[in-house]
């Protein structure tokens, strides 16, 4: 059985001949603390009945606009110079004019979704908790929650988060993650974004602003950008397959 699809598993770790969308959602059980974080952002009960996520993020270029289909997680990425999609098998570019795109679309096409989409993408198939130090920032302490894979789970199972929490109320407050895609290694150097700005879509606590920090010693240091989210939609409604299929005058990218 499949319940929710990591937006991190590649096509190869898919059962093949199973309908996502039209698999019951089953309940599963999760630790306590993380349960009270899902609890706190409006609940696993809301986020599994939407199908489509979507959302823009101003830059000095121009809007970039993503949008994702919840259950299998195929997104599209819309950019001023380029479009970069995923339709459940393949990643694909297109660029609309002579500008060359600087960044790994692999890589890209569904990192800034699975940061938005914290803390939900948490309670995805293939996911090990465990309890580790909290964080003390500022003279707060923040609990907090390691997240790594199983084996063979997405293109970057090497991959680990942890989760900071207010112990009060069990929001999301800070995010660490080490990057391992291009090493395919574990990493023992993490990254550190802040959540502190929240709004509410659907019932559900998303996130208006991302503010990354530099970082030192594994612990964040001094504020470095924010990062904004704007015109959130979050629906039942299921978006067209055809909404993410390799339009004319793209490449797969390898």
């Amino acid at each position: 059985m499949i319940l929710i699809v990591s937006c991190k598993q590649s096509s190869e770790t898919k059962k093949e001949n199973v309908n996502v969308e039209d698999t019951p959602t089953i309940s599963k059980a999760y630790p306590e603390n993380i349960s009270k974080i899902f609890k706190a952002h409006g609940g696993l009960e809301i986020w599994n009945t939407m199908n489509t996520l979507k959302f823009t993020m101003p830059k000095e270029d121009g809007n970039e606009v993503t949008t994702t289909h919840l259950k299998n997680r195929k997104s599209l990425i819309e950019m001023p110079h380029h479009i970069v999609g995923f339709d459940g098998k393949n990643v694909w570019l297109k660029n609309k004019d002579t500008t060359t795109y600087k960044g790994n679309a692999k890589f890209y096409y569904n990192l800034m979704f699975y940061f938005y989409a914290m803390p939900f993408v948490l309670a995805d198939d293939g996911i090990v908790y465990e309890d580790t130090d909290p964080l003390v920032f500022e003279g707060k302490t923040y609990p907090g929650i390691k997240i790594s894979y199983n084996t063979g789970i997405g293109e970057s199972p090497e991959d680990e988060y942890i989760l900071y929490y207010d112990a009060e109320i069990h929001n999301m407050v800070w995010l660490g993650y080490t990057v391992t895609f291009f090493t395919d290694e574990k990493s023992k150097e993490f990254h550190f974004i802040k959540y502190s700005n929240w709004q509410t879509v659907e019932g559900l606590l998303l996130p208006e602003t991302l503010t990354w920090y530099n970082y030192e010693n594994n612990k964040p240091t001094t504020k470095r950008n924010d990062l904004k989210f704007t015109d959130v939609v979050l629906s039942k409604e299921k978006p067209s397959d055809a909404l993410f299929e390799m339009v004319e005058g793209a490449t797969i990218v390898e």
